[in-house]
């Protein structure tokens, strides 16, 4: 599937194809083996902060137990608020997971097996029902844990930074745009966000 889809990218798109000499090799490669309830919460512990910063909470929050590769939802809530907050989750994040914990109690938020049957629109539509979860958190679930070639977070900043570096543009371009220009990046929109991801480490093109 991934020559398939690095072919395409580079015959619809000269820059892209570009970018993607520039980078190299794909290496996307998702984690299945992580239920949604932990990708959704890693997700929710993510936003808005740098990748280092959010992988510290994640630490300190995994250490409130011991022996665990990762919490279960009933763990999740049996564990007060002010503790989850020590390990450096702010207060509306500690209430999204809550949330996400006791919506998968309830089966809204599916299982590995369910979700995989599921369309991406489905996933997106049935996962914002819950405190906190937006489309891009949804969009990270399906790229990093579904694996699904077909996503592009418009609102990501760093896809919308490499789309400028890339491209040559001052400004970032506004979701509306990024949108519009990716459709020519279908079926495989998964592969060139990556690429645009990877175009913000890059140094300057001489």
């Amino acid at each position: 599937m991934s020559a398939n889809a690095l072919e395409h990218l580079r015959r619809v798109d000269p820059v892209m194809g570009r970018l993607m000499d520039r980078v190299g090799a794909c290496a996307w490669k998702p984690e299945r083996r992580r239920t949604p309830f932990e990708a959704l919460v890693r997700s929710v512990a993510y936003q808005q902060l740098h990748g280092t910063a959010a992988a510290a909470i994640v630490k300190r929050m995994l250490a409130l137990y011991p022996g665990r590769k990762f919490p279960s939802p009933q763990e999740i809530l049996a564990t007060p608020e002010e503790t989850l907050r020590g390990a450096g989750l702010s207060r509306s994040k500690v209430a999204a997971i809550r949330d996400l914990a006791a919506r998968t109690i309830e089966g809204v938020v599916p299982d590995s097996r369910a979700i995989s049957r599921l369309k991406d629109e489905a996933i997106v539509e049935r996962l914002t029902t819950v405190r906190g979860v937006g489309p891009w958190t949804v969009h990270m679930l399906l790229i990093f844990k579904l694996g699904r070639p077909d996503v592009l977070p418009t609102t990501d900043f760093g896809v919308r930074k490499g789309f400028s570096l890339a491209y040559g543009r001052p400004e970032m371009p506004t979701p509306g745009e990024l949108l519009a220009h990716g459709e020519i990046w279908r079926p495989f929109r998964t592969y060139a966000a990556w690429y645009l991801w990877r175009a913000c480490d890059l140094p300057p093109a001489s």
